[in-house]
């Protein structure tokens, strides 16, 4: 592959300054001429005149629009090893996790989802999302270091990861609906997680990791360990992430088994606040959208999944009138059966104008819940806008695929006419994806050696 002027990550120019001239657009204020970049931050939004900044490099991008590096806030990187699978087709959450929970239990080991998560984070990369969580909550008895495992793929790639933690701790004999293969004990998994913060959660500006707590859901994990995660998440300075609000079957679970919504068993066990951040977040009633707001919590949209699983939609602006962060997520590739960040803004812009009207949602709502949203969601300040000081996380499109031809607005060209697939991307100024391909991965062998893996989930 040809690299020209612009790889960055390679000769250092990033650290001495580099102009990216002249796009197409810019989502941001101000940068009619580009963006200069150096020392892994964004230095100047460069106007008409031209750069104020001295600069090592010039970028020639006037075939590309420029966004902020997409966020992605809620995934399940392994389940790309279940994509379509004959057993899960056509179903609701419940019965849906209920067939693919055994197969999981069987067949997962350590080399499947070690190509399981290196795939997820190619997709993500690919697609223009350059920090990503992953909610992490199996772990069969043969890789107790399954996080080490997804921050090593993280890290190869050169991407910002969240990594939270999580669990199962209720299996069918308990009334929870996961296969016991995949689970862990109360004590082992808050010792996991001492040790998983110790050695991963660096909160400081341009950080490449995170953690959170993040037991899975209220449905197969048990109080105490909500609580404990909690209180464990408070001491460290840590967030907080689970599943809530994802289907009606949730709420009638957590009736019968707690004796109330999930909003309020999310108040008994000391999760509702600022540091919290929910996946789905659809099934609530107006009093609890009012609730969550005011305890700042936020919420991770996640359209596609919720489509194919018929779970309903999430109500994003009445949240964000409330008060709640809204942020996006491709959820587990085995209910989009993608994870294709950009092609889940697209899907957040439709859904949202089925829902509210053709006037109330736009691709620009849709952009900002795929990149700010989703940072607050994280607690991460420093990423997912374009201004001058924060991390130089930008992802680029080209606009020459048919699909563009006749587009008028080249930013909602993207979301409407189906880009999936930046050009070029670059975190904390270093070029991550070059020509469409992430730089030093061989896709082709990467595609042979997941197909090859995936045929023992069949």
């Amino acid at each position: 592959m040809k690299l020209d002027v612009a790889r960055t990550d390679v000769d250092g120019a990033a650290d001495r300054g580099v102009w990216l001239r002249d796009p197409i657009a810019v989502l941001a204020e101000g940068a009619e001429r580009g963006i200069v970049v150096a020392g892994g931050v964004i230095k100047e939004l460069v106007g008409r005149a031209g750069p104020r900044t001295q600069v090592a490099e010039i970028f020639d991008a006037g075939r590309h629009v420029v966004l902020p590096g997409l966020v992605n806030a809620h995934h399940h990187f392994y389940q790309t090893l279940t994509r379509a699978h004959p057993q899960a087709l056509d179903k609701d959450l419940f019965p849906w996790l209920q067939a693919l929970y055994p197969i999981w239990g069987r067949a997962l080991d350590r080399q499947s989802f070690r190509l399981g998560v290196r795939v997820a984070l190619a997709e993500l990369l690919m697609s223009g999302c350059t920090t990503t969580t992953d909610h992490l909550f199996v772990f069969p008895a043969d890789m107790p270091d399954a996080v080490d495992i997804e921050i090593q793929e993280a890290r190869a790639l050169g991407m910002r990861i969240a990594l939270t933690r999580g669990a199962i701790n209720l299996g069918f004999e308990d009334g929870g609906i996961a296969d016991p293969r995949l689970m862990q004990d109360h004590d082992t998994v808050m010792a996991d997680c001492e040790r998983v913060i110790a050695l991963y959660h660096d909160p400081r500006p341009g950080s490449f990791s995170t953690v959170a707590l993040a037991p899975c859901a209220p449905f197969n994990v048990t109080k105490r360990l909500m609580i404990d995660s909690a209180e464990l998440a408070k001491r460290h300075g840590c967030r907080l992430h689970t599943h809530l609000g994802e289907s009606a079957d949730e709420n009638r679970y957590c009736e019968a088994h707690f004796g109330c919504r999930p909003i309020e068993y999310l108040e008994q066990t000391g999760w509702l606040g600022e540091q919290t951040w929910l996946a789905h977040g659809i099934h609530f009633r107006d009093d609890e959208i009012a609730r969550l707001g005011r305890h700042r919590v936020g919420v991770c949209h996640c359209p596609t999944s919720n489509m194919v699983l018929s779970s309903g939609t999430c109500p994003t602006r009445d949240l964000e009138a409330a008060g709640v962060a809204v942020g996006l997520g491709v959820d587990g590739s085995a209910s989009n059966d993608s994870s294709n960040l950009m092609e889940t803004v697209r899907h957040a812009t439709m859904l949202g104008k089925l829902h509210y009207g053709a006037t109330q949602i736009s691709h620009l709502d849709a952009l900002r819940w795929g990149t700010r949203g989703s940072a607050e969601c994280l607690g991460r300040p420093d990423i997912g806008t374009i201004a001058v000081g924060r991390q130089a996380d930008l992802a680029l499109f080209g606009l020459e695929d048919l699909r563009f031809s006749g587009s008028g607005d080249p930013v909602a060209a993207l979301v409407l006419c189906g880009a999936h697939r930046a050009d070029r991307v670059m975190i904390g100024g270093r070029w991550r994806v070059v020509d469409g391909e992430p730089v030093d991965v061989d896709v082709a062998e990467l595609r042979i050696l997941h197909a090859a893996a995936a045929k023992a989930f069949v």
